[in-house]
């Protein structure tokens, strides 16, 4: 099976209040017990905001850091899931239910290469 990454995409700044994350972390339980039992879940996780990123680059041999995330925007990568599946229709379908478990926030669903 081919693994797929449910990238959430977040809006820079503050979370929402209690009152609207309280039902939205129940609801990502929720589906995230549902993918392990139906056996597609391999990792989930949430990433600090963008701010916190460093970037390295090479240039003349030198590795340079540079504070913040990569590409400067409104939204970024704010978490995500890798699940396996049989195929980008089944990955949807996962996409879908996290979309709807989120309800805020934009999922990208996007294959791994195969390996060699």
């Amino acid at each position: 099976m081919k693994q797929y990454m449910l990238s959430v995409i977040q809006p820079d700044g503050d979370p929402p209040p209690p009152e609207i994350m309280d039902p939205i972390t129940r609801n990502l339980d929720a589906l995230n017990q549902e993918m392990k039992a139906a056996g597609v879940w391999v990792f989930a996780s949430r990433l600090h905001p963008a701010s916190t990123a460093t970037v390295l680059r090479v240039r003349d041999g030198d590795v340079l850091m540079t504070d913040g995330p990569y590409a400067e925007g409104k939204e970024h990568l704010g978490g995500f899931t890798i699940i396996t599946a049989p195929d980008l229709d089944a990955a949807l379908v996962w996409g879908s239910k996290l979309a709807q478990a989120i309800g805020l926030l934009p999922i990208e669903v996007r294959p791994f290469e195969e390996e060699a």
